[in-house]
């Protein structure tokens, strides 16, 4: 049986969230396992691109606010169901051309000894708003 410290809840996912409003890699990094992987939206592969352990990882987190200085995820649903669960919130972000995007996504997690094993990012498909 697993103790309450190696159980995933809402409120595990919640802050979570608040640690990527919060541009907090640190904080981020201590929500998942060593060889966590994280898929995220795009990229060449079927899975889009895939960071695998804390050095890719940190890359990959990194490159969401490279790219979008002001990404932000709000109106967040989640759930979580035994060792895996799921995040819906609306992604937001300003490119460096000033195009902006604005998506309904989610992140389909796994979980271990009470961590994120998996993170897989999936985002709608809706074209950049024009700069302004």
């Amino acid at each position: 049986m697993s103790s309450s410290q190696n159980v995933v809840t809402v409120d595990t996912l919640k802050a979570f969230a608040q640690a990527w409003n919060d541009h907090d890699l640190e904080a981020l990094m201590s929500f998942v396992t060593d060889d966590c992987e994280f898929h995220a939206v795009g990229g060449p592969d079927l899975l889009g691109r895939t960071f695998k352990g804390t050095a890719q990882l940190r890359e990959g987190f990194a490159l969401a606010w490279q790219t979008c200085p002001d990404a932000s995820w709000s109106d967040g649903d989640y759930f979580v169901c035994g060792d895996r669960g799921v995040a819906e919130s609306t992604f937001a972000g300003t490119k460096s051309d000033g195009s902006r995007i604005e998506a309904r996504m989610v992140d389909v997690f796994t979980f271990r000894d009470g961590k994120i094993s998996v993170k897989n990012a999936f985002r709608k498909d809706r074209p950049a708003i024009a700069a302004r």
